[in-house]
């Protein structure tokens, strides 16, 4: 038998406006590559990929679904959302619309996702653009709590919380939300 057949399956999904870093984040996370901008192609239709990793001493095989974020595409991604454990929301934190969008992509997710204890984490991506921010960290930690999601900020470029976010979607099942109260990003730590 092999190894990887024993392995807790999980599918995970991506979802989130164009552009957001969607396939960024799936490359960096499963082959550590980062690709410029304009060599980046909007995903059509969707992609996958898998990835092990050992959480807490327990290993789980990861399918990861990445999926297009263009608005004609969205009938045809809906049946990725059937049967997923996990979903990471991304938005661009220096782009508003993106953000603005997150009711939408929640919306989808509740009409279409057959499993209603579906893991979701709100993943602010693209935090090397810290000049050009749009929505400050507050403001999206505020909108996870609002949504009874995980919360994380990263950048597929620089690496920066990306194996984190995946990650957090294997904790314990009951792992309870950050109940901090929001800070302010600007007193110089990242999270």
């Amino acid at each position: 038998m092999n190894p990887e057949d024993s392995l807790t399956t999980l599918k995970i999904l991506l979802i989130g406006n164009s552009n957001v870093g969607k396939s960024s984040l799936l490359l960096r996370f499963t082959d550590d590559t980062f690709l410029p901008q304009d060599e980046v192609s909007a995903t059509i239709g969707v992609d996958f990929k898998v990835k092990i990793i050992e959480v807490e001493g327990k290993k789980y095989k990861l399918t990861i679904w990445d999926t297009a974020g263009q608005e004609r595409f969205r009938t045809l991604t809906s049946s990725y959302y059937r049967g997923a454990q996990g979903v990471i929301l991304v938005y661009d934190v220096s782009n508003r619309e993106t953000f603005d969008e997150l009711e939408n992509w929640f919306t989808e997710l509740s009409t279409y996702c057959t499993n209603k204890d579906v893991i979701k984490i709100l993943v602010g991506n693209k935090l090397d653009k810290e000049t050009s921010r749009a929505i400050s960290r507050k403001e999206g930690l505020a909108f996870a709590q609002k949504s009874n999601t995980l919360f994380i900020e990263c950048s597929a470029k620089t690496r920066e919380g990306v194996e984190e976010a995946f990650e957090e979607l294997q904790e314990p099942r009951n792992k309870v939300i950050v109940s901090q109260p929001p800070k302010d990003y600007d007193d110089g730590s990242c999270c």
